[in-house]
């Protein structure tokens, strides 16, 4: 039976039902109900001014770079995997702020959207990165623990070291993008790669499919796993769809070796154990790394990177070394001192909650680590960790002693 809208628009009142609602009003509303017209193609019947996200509450990266110009250039284009600007964004337009970080408010869905988004995600990466400026300049990498010195802390202030950073499997759509099927894929080729890992690094994968709830949990609070989707920066931008299907964890049997698959990025490589020897966490980590590196490369597969943005990660944030090497540390008369704000932003540090980074500080003890990820190496940003958590405790020790403390000059941000 042919529809009212069909009977309608056949019979001889169509001139006048025309000229009465207006004909672009009905043949937009017509063609939006035609299923055969995509959601691009809906999108591009208005112009980019009437889809411009309304920012002026937001607080992230983001919404400072964004502009309608911007905007406008880079609506309707799509990567090579159909990822639009919209998808990049959402995570930044639907959290207007946070309240222990400025975020980025953007995320890549594939490697070419940092090509295809440039106009938009360089001055992001530029902000974010105390600016780097990603056409001009070349990110360095360095691998090489040997060269980390003083890398002992005194363990009556730091409860724990931990090296982190993450990779993505190039040729897969990132986590925001990715199919059920690509993200079965990563899984994979993570999986068999990381069964070939030996001696002090030998473990096993243990999949969140298969673990019960009090498993899940035990591992989070340990803090071994990753948390739950619960954070709004990662279920806006796509990255819980389908949880917790080809998630897991890898781990050596001491538990100081790790690997996350399938949460913000394919992978994420952690180092950490209890205590303050940041240069052996250091060291287990570039030997874990460069092992998992080459297991991939011999299955035919290989890490997204490029000289100008180092290694690619769904979030601007961890470009480069992708690295963040952090502490906890006891810093009772510190953290009470007005200076320790500036002392921190001076020395290129962050703090957090020892619970991470959707985490107030409690008590006295912070999770302290690097703020930088790109413009530096990895052993440039390790050491910067080394030397500056060393003149906290310093700090701190000099005000259990009743001496007054300096706020350090300000670091050189990278070589250019």
């Amino acid at each position: 039976m042919a529809s009212s809208f069909t009977r309608m628009m056949s019979g001889r009142n169509t001139a006048v039902v025309l000229a009465s609602i207006g004909a672009s009003t009905l043949a937009s509303g017509y063609l939006m109900t035609d299923s055969g017209v995509t959601a691009q193609e809906r999108m591009k019947m208005y112009p980019p001014s009437a889809d411009f996200p309304d920012l002026r509450k937001h607080n992230n990266c983001m919404a400072a770079a964004l502009t309608p110009g911007i905007y406008g250039r880079l609506r309707d284009k799509m990567t090579p995997n159909n990822w639009t600007l919209d998808q990049c964004i959402q995570t930044g337009v639907d959290n207007p702020g946070h309240p222990f970080i400025k975020t980025v408010g953007m995320v890549a869905g594939d490697e070419e959207s940092y090509e295809v988004f440039a106009e938009l995600f360089d001055p992001v990466i530029k902000d974010r990165h105390n600016g780097y400026d990603p056409r001009t300049m070349k990110h360095p990498t360095d691998l090489d623990a040997s060269k980390i010195t003083n890398g002992t802390f005194d363990d009556r202030y730091v409860l724990s070291s931990r090296v982190r950073t993450g990779r993505s499997i190039r040729g897969l759509s990132l986590p925001p993008a990715c199919s059920r099927s690509e993200r079965r894929e990563v899984e994979r080729v993570t999986v068999m790669a990381l069964a070939g890992l030996k001696g002090d690094l030998a473990g096993r994968y243990y999949s969140l499919s298969s673990m019960t709830e009090q498993e899940q949990q035990r591992l989070i609070d340990d803090h071994f796993l990753f948390d739950k989707p619960v954070s709004p920066l990662l279920t806006c931008a796509g990255m819980a769809r389908d949880w917790p299907d080809a998630r897991g964890i890898w781990h050596n049997n001491e538990k100081t070796f790790l690997i996350w698959v399938n949460e913000e990025d394919h992978t994420r490589v952690i180092s950490m154990e209890k205590g303050g020897n940041m240069k052996r966490v250091f060291e287990r980590f570039c030997k874990g790394l460069k092992e998992v590196e080459r297991l991939i490369q011999e299955r035919g597969w290989e890490f997204m990177w490029n000289e100008r943005l180092g290694y690619i990660l769904t979030c601007p944030s961890n470009l480069g070394t992708g690295l963040r090497a952090g502490v906890h540390v006891r810093l009772p008369n510190l953290s009470k001192d007005s200076r320790f704000s500036k002392i921190l932003d001076n020395l290129r540090l962050q703090k957090r909650g020892t619970g991470g980074v959707d985490t107030a500080a409690t008590g006295d003890t912070f999770d302290i680590s690097n703020l930088d990820r790109l413009g530096k190496s990895e052993v440039e940003l390790v050491q910067l960790v080394v030397d500056g958590v060393n003149y906290l405790i310093e700090c701190e020790k000099r005000l259990e002693r009743g001496q007054d403390i300096k706020v350090p000059a300000p670091l050189v941000q990278f070589r250019r």
